[in-house]
């Protein structure tokens, strides 16, 4: 995850990172597995020209791929306070 996020530090996008859905553009997911595990890390790009990790978990959806719903709720949360505190 460390060298995805400084790939897109650099300008770039890393192959392990996509854009997140159900969220304004800018937001993107890096997704890994360890251990049989799934883990997820949501970052912001484009605000105040920074890259801002807004939340990172450990994925356990017990219904397929998707994410949780509390998990997007709380991404969502996050991602408007910060916007609300860079203006």
């Amino acid at each position: 995850m460390l060298t995805a996020l400084t790939i897109a530090a650099k300008g770039e996008k890393s192959d392990n990172a996509k854009p997140f859905k159900g969220i304004d553009g800018g937001v993107f997911q890096i997704g890994i597995r360890h251990r049989g595990n799934a883990f997820r890390v949501i970052y912001a790009v484009k605000i105040d020209n920074d890259i801002w990790v807004i939340h990172a978990f450990q994925k356990k959806s017990k219904k397929g791929i998707k994410t949780p719903q509390m998990e997007v709720d709380l991404i969502r949360q996050r991602l408007k306070l910060l916007r609300e505190a860079l203006k």
